[in-house]
């Protein structure tokens, strides 16, 4: 396979160039405008990049260059009925498919890569005439199964996704069709995204879970950062993380920044208080201890606080997690907090890790929506609602 990217005034002229020196077999994979570099570029006229691939030894993917060239617009068709009903959902749908033609481009690139390094398999298989021929769907939905792996999608979620698009398969079937069906199904299993809302009357309270180490402390920042500056919001900051001075002033600091009131709590009594001096504000964030989810004592504590406020004010509550810890972690960390309380899910340190199977993993073990995900230390940058489109496209091999 030959990836080559040509330069010209016009697109027209770019695919002749290519054409003129690697024949008229060129596949264009991608499109783009590209503006001049240099001191004098402004005096410069855009010019257009285009992407050719050319195939050396066989014919063999030529189906799948046109399946995975069209996979973006195919995918979100089938999808568009699930958020038709929902505005803000077609909303994002629209800001993410802007990006579409560098998306073709990543995801095609890398499947036919993955292609070409796999060998043909069943050549020493011949000879046994009760093997049945693998067809080349067979093959595609292999491919799209190992790239699951590879992102670390847990074996068996993976393989159930497989089989419920295999009910619907024929061996005949475009490539195209088999993998918007793969791209729309696990759109649906993610969900869309279930943040933080107002209380329908009076406050908010917000509580924070999670162990040590993933960023509880600073994903609240980022979020009372949000709700302060770009909302508007009145917004009080507690903690009841009276184990780490350190964390405690951390975010004493950050509230002094937001100009928004901070107290430390220790008591069930003092969280009473807090509702009733701050009973005019939108939101109460209360982080929590980021001890081991091991420690009993100090989870009976936790689970006193979260639920002190039942009856009294509306709640949510969000366990933070890490996206670099590792599956069997993260279960057990899950089913420790799922003993205290239900709750919704915030990754962290999305860009410690290349893998992001662990969000689908604990998503579909625990059945919790997933909400927010951060990707650095910048408050209050660095934090946005979870993705599923962008986030399934990188499982199936596409790049961020």
């Amino acid at each position: 396979m030959i990836i080559k990217k040509f330069t010209a005034k016009t697109e027209k002229e770019a695919v002749e160039l290519a054409k003129k020196e690697l024949g008229d077999g060129v596949v264009v994979m991608n499109v783009k405008d590209v503006k001049a570099k240099g001191f004098f570029a402004f005096l410069k006229s855009p010019m257009t990049e285009v992407t050719v691939a050319l195939e050396e030894e066989s014919e063999r993917y030529t189906a799948a260059v046109s399946a995975i060239n069209n996979v973006i617009a195919s995918s979100q068709t089938k999808v568009e009925e699930p958020v038709k009903s929902t505005p803000v959902i077609a909303e994002e749908t629209v800001k993410k498919e802007n990006s579409a033609i560098e998306e073709k481009l990543d995801s095609l690139q890398y499947l036919l890569e993955q292609q070409l390094q796999k060998p043909e398999e069943g050549k020493d298989d011949k000879e046994d005439g009760e093997k049945k021929e693998e067809t080349e769907i067979d093959k595609f939905m292999k491919l799209l199964h190992n790239t699951m792996l590879e992102n670390e999608v847990d074996e068996q979620y993976a393989q159930d996704i497989l089989d419920e698009i295999a009910q619907v398969n024929k061996p005949n079937m475009p490539f195209d069709y088999a993998l918007a069906n793969i791209y729309q199904k696990m759109i649906l299993k993610f969900g869309m995204p279930s943040c933080i809302t107002p209380a329908d009357k009076g406050i908010k309270m917000v509580f924070f879970l999670g162990p040590t180490g993933v960023g509880k402390t600073t994903t609240i920042a980022k979020i009372a950062s949000i709700f302060r500056v770009d909302q508007k919001k009145k917004v009080a900051l507690l903690t009841a993380d009276t184990y780490r001075i350190a964390a405690a002033e951390q975010l004493r600091t950050y509230a002094n920044i937001l100009e928004v009131p901070f107290r430390i709590i220790y008591t069930v009594e003092e969280i009473e208080k807090a509702m009733e001096d701050f009973r005019d504000y939108d939101y109460i964030l209360v982080d929590t201890a980021g001890h081991s989810h091991q420690n009993s004592t100090q989870k009976e504590s936790m689970n006193n606080f979260i639920h002190s406020v039942d009856d009294k004010a509306q709640k949510e509550v969000y366990l933070v997690l890490s996206a670099t810890t590792k599956y069997r972690d993260l279960i057990s960390i899950a089913d420790a907090y799922k003993e205290m309380t239900d709750f919704k899910l915030i990754f962290t340190k999305l860009d410690e890790t290349t893998t992001l199977g662990n969000l689908l993993n604990l998503r579909l073990y625990t059945n919790a929506e997933l909400s927010y995900v951060t990707y650095g230390q910048n408050v209050p940058d660095d934090i946005e609602e979870f993705n599923p489109q962008s986030t399934v496209k990188q499982l199936l091999g596409g790049k961020h």
